[in-house]
């Protein structure tokens, strides 16, 4: 079990849990480029069998990443970017977070420099 990061969304956990995986990140990269693509088609371009694909397509589909719809006997996924938005939206607030926290070390350090010159003697 992996803890959450503290801030982060169950969505966005769970964003980072199916990217971890190379396999999945290249699947998604697949469908990004391909629009749309079955199990059958993405398995023929990795070094991993269909069920694998089937798999880690089931994993980036309870991540809201990926939707299959099928149809007639197949199913066809396609990349769902909502998630990777929200996840893309967290990622930039906690960067704009410890963008004012460095500014405001920084800010300190320099005050204390400062005051440091002018209460030496020279």
């Amino acid at each position: 079990m992996t803890e959450e990061q503290p801030g982060a969304t169950g969505a966005v956990g769970s964003v980072f849990g199916a990217l971890a995986d190379p396999t999945r990140r290249q699947l998604l990269d697949l469908l990004a480029a391909r629009g749309e693509a079955t199990a059958t088609t993405l398995a023929e371009g990795l070094p991993v069998s269909r069920q694998a694909v089937v798999k880690h397509l089931a994993v980036l589909d309870a991540a809201e990443l990926v939707s299959g719809t099928r149809v007639g006997r197949e199913v066809r996924y396609a990349v769902r970017p909502a998630a990777l938005d929200a996840t893309a939206r967290w990622m930039t607030s906690l960067a704009a977070d410890w963008d004012r926290r460095l500014a405001h070390i920084k800010r300190v350090a320099e005050t204390a420099e400062r005051e440091s010159r002018t209460t030496r003697p020279d």
